[in-house]
């Protein structure tokens, strides 16, 4: 079975360049491409007949190239977060009017998926939970996408929020932000790769749900898997969790 052919797209970033090693070390898989801004992407598609493109750019970039990789009519392998729910439901559209499989994958990391499970399973019996994620100082969006995706199987899951509580902050943006009743908080500090906890709280106990990526080569087994799992699947799906 011949190679599935595979363009990094963002590779001059830190993410594109793990991806690109790991992609050139897969055995079924072959990388014709890596690209970056300023490269005419949807030329490269065709002259190396790519059939799935990697995206490790910018959330200010992402939508708009997303948008350029179905419209070339490749599988997409989003990596990128900073999509905001209502752009990942267009790229979904688009997608499924080609009956083109591709994947949005707020985080790569098997154990990041493993987390949000349990976070999910336990939300059912701990509804009062926070969650801080923890990134590099180059981040540039907040919260990140898992935060994001977390936070939103949590308000899915749980069956009933807890009552509001009256809080006053000293300091604006104390309590972090807030959406369906759970708080999420970002830190951004040199010497962080990727670490998220959900933290439950209950009758005098506390749960803790944590994961850490401590390098970025974590994310490359699910890098590898998305690219070859897209070829079977006819719609954008969002979530990692979905080809496992």
């Amino acid at each position: 079975m011949a190679a599935i052919r595979v363009i990094i797209n963002g590779a001059k970033g830190r993410m594109g360049q793990e991806a690109s090693k790991a992609v050139q070390a897969e055995e079924g898989l072959e990388l014709v491409a890596m690209a970056d801004f300023g490269d005419n992407l949807v030329q490269l598609i065709a002259d190396k007949n790519a059939q799935v493109v990697v995206d490790f750019t910018t959330a200010s970039v992402v939508y708009e190239t997303a948008k350029t990789i179905i419209g070339a009519g490749v599988h997409p392998v989003i990596g990128t977060s900073g999509l905001l729910p209502e752009q990942v439901e267009e790229l979904q559209k688009l997608s499924n009017a080609k009956s083109l499989g591709g994947l949005i994958a707020p985080n790569f990391a098997i154990g990041a998926v493993l987390m949000m499970k349990f976070a999910k399973d336990a939300v059912r019996y701990f509804p009062d939970v926070e969650i801080i994620e923890l990134h590099h100082d180059r981040k540039a969006d907040a919260p990140s996408g898992t935060a994001v995706k977390t936070m939103n199987m949590l308000a899915e899951a749980r069956e009933k929020a807890p009552n509001p509580r009256t809080e006053k902050e000293i300091l604006a943006g104390a309590r972090g932000a807030s959406d369906r009743g759970i708080h999420v908080h970002s830190v951004r500090l040199p010497g962080l790769v990727a670490h998220q906890e959900v933290i439950f709280g209950g009758l005098s106990e506390t749960l803790t749900i944590r994961h850490d990526s401590i390098h970025r080569e974590s994310f490359m087994p699910g890098v590898c898997l998305s690219c070859r799992k897209v070829m079977d699947l006819n719609e954008l799906i969002y979530g990692l969790e979905h080809v496992l």
